[in-house]
């Protein structure tokens, strides 16, 4: 492909082969020519900038969970016609990968529980020149402390604590504190990302009824915690908690792919976020009235089992950071 090195197929390749490379053939030092340098890595848990924090913060996870493994599930990618150039090409990314590993030493995570883990992480990235050079990432913590058999949000406390406190804690992400990068791109105009961006939207309108026309009635669910769901009452109760708790926040769809490939159902991933006022009943207990950042993303698969033969997402992955919410909520509560 333009703007890669011969040795990749295409971008799941490129994609999929550095994560190996970086992450189960420790490889870490391979970051500094497979990052571009000065690379801004959002999560919800914080925006780390540069290649030198990124492979400490690597570093750190590989000696709390040194048997880590974390194989590709699906690249959904599209052309970046704004960066491409007659000398090179850029490319978008939306990676969903399954990890396991074995919490067997002491780190972020705390104590080493000896628990074995699993648990999905869905990263946006931008390439060009062979490089990655922005990149958003969403990873579920909830999973993880719930299968270390701890509560959430008493490991949320813990964590502030072992950070040094409300004052020196690591802080969430949120548009304060957010550091522009070289892509400002919002994806491509396929049919199956606008589907999914403008159920979601719907979702955020508070027009339930958006389930029911749009999901499978047997549609496969993965959402925060790591326990599989099913069906429309399921899909609605995730995003029903989730838009009550937040009721006035403003929603915005940042990023949309969709795509087709051979012996693949049609794809979809976006990118979203809510930021605004915890002021109403829902998955976060109640109402703080604490400033909220919540970045998610969602990926899904259509097929052909909606309403009158419509088009319905049949297996939906969606992703937010419980944990860095409840440290926003906590930090503005001060209930530590």
């Amino acid at each position: 492909m333009q703007g890669f090195d011969p040795k990749w197929r295409d971008v799941p390749d490129f994609i999929n082969s550095i994560t190996r490379e970086i992450w189960e053939d420790r490889n870490i030092a391979s970051l500094r020519q497979r990052y571009a340098p000065g690379l801004i890595v959002r999560s919800p848990a914080s925006v780390v900038v540069d290649n030198s924090n990124v492979i400490a913060a690597t570093m750190a996870t590989l000696a709390e969970f040194p048997d880590r493994e974390l194989p590709g599930e699906d690249v959904i990618w599209c052309e970046d016609p704004a960066r491409t150039t007659p000398q090179s090409a850029a490319y978008l990314s939306s990676h969903r990968l399954i990890s396991w590993a074995t919490h067997s030493h002491a780190g972020v995570y705390g104590a080493p529980t000896g628990r074995r883990l699993y648990y999905r992480i869905l990263a946006d990235c931008a390439i060009k020149d062979d490089r990655i050079d922005d990149e958003w990432l969403v990873r579920d913590q909830a999973a993880i402390v719930r299968q270390m058999g701890v509560d959430l949000v008493d490991w949320t406390r813990d964590l502030i604590a072992r950070e040094g406190g409300p004052e020196r804690c690591v802080k969430p992400m949120t548009p304060l504190g957010d550091v522009p990068g070289p892509y400002t791109g919002r994806g491509n105009d396929s049919p199956w990302g606008m589907l999914l961006a403008a159920a979601i939207t719907a979702i955020m309108s508070a027009n339930m009824g958006v389930i029911p026309a749009t999901w499978d009635r047997a549609a496969n669910l993965h959402y925060p915690g790591g326990e599989p769901a099913f069906g429309h009452a399921a899909a609605d109760q995730f995003w029903m908690g989730l838009h009550a708790a937040f009721p006035s926040a403003a929603f915005t769809v940042d990023h949309v792919i969709g795509r087709e490939d051979p012996m693949m159902p049609p794809r979809a991933a976006t990118r979203w976020s809510l930021w605004g006022r915890h002021d109403g009943w829902g998955r976060f207990g109640t109402p703080s009235g604490a400033q909220v950042y919540v970045m998610g993303i969602s990926q899904v698969d259509f097929g052909p089992f909606g309403p009158k033969g419509a088009p319905a997402i049949r297996n939906e992955f969606t992703l937010i950071d419980d944990a860095a919410i409840w440290k926003q909520i906590l930090l503005h509560t001060g209930a530590l």
